[in-house]
């Protein structure tokens, strides 16, 4: 069973949903309690990171995000779900994360021309082979919706980059732990192949 955060914000339905069309069942759970045996977990996020990491610990969903990801078993982060993963956020002050991974979340800089936030379909450039970007082109477009992306310390996480005046991370893979800066599940088909290569998982 797939089993995905519910702390009060994100666009959990879509992410359900997707899954669903693939043909695997996935829960949307707002308490701890329902993530205890889980097999897989999604972390999904939209809006705030300062709103969302406060609710994520206000509601208790910390100790058995901890306990997923030391157990080995599958976890993907989607968006803001990426960003909570590392240490700091820069996002309208300093705000600690989860400190999954190291780094921290920075905005992307001002330039003559360029739209904050980044909104809409923009290429990947695939770094590395991992079995969450199994069958999907090497140029495949996805979907993105953020004013902020990530900076880890350890670039031996990256498994996708994008560019949006500025090459950023698109994507992250450690061990069972995988996150994507964009959208897989209003990415159309090459969205719905890596939702289906992490719920092969």
């Amino acid at each position: 069973m797939i089993k995905i955060v519910d702390y009060g914000m994100g666009n959990l339905r879509s992410v359900q949903k997707a899954f669903e069309k693939l043909g695997h069942a996935a829960e949307i759970c707002d308490q701890p309690s329902q993530l205890s045996g889980v097999e897989k977990l999604v972390l999904p996020g939209v809006g705030a990171f300062r709103d969302a990491i406060h609710e994520v610990r206000r509601r208790g969903f910390v100790a058995p995000i901890l306990d997923h990801l030391a157990s080995g078993k599958p976890f993907l982060g989607i968006c803001l779900g990426l960003q909570m993963l590392f240490d700091v956020s820069y996002e309208d002050g300093e705000w600690p994360g989860l400190g999954i991974v190291a780094g921290k979340v920075v905005r992307f800089q001002d330039q003559p021309g360029l739209k904050i936030p980044h909104m809409g379909w923009n290429q990947l450039q695939i770094t590395a082979a991992p079995p969450l970007l199994a069958n999907i082109p090497r140029d495949a477009h996805f979907y993105f919706v953020h004013g902020y992306h990530v900076v880890p310390t350890d670039r031996s996480v990256v498994v996708a980059e994008s560019e949006h005046g500025e090459c950023f991370v698109a994507a992250i893979g450690s061990g069972s732990l995988w996150a994507t800066q964009f959208h897989p599940e209003k990415s159309q088909k090459h969205g719905l192949q890596l939702l289906a290569n992490f719920a092969s998982m």
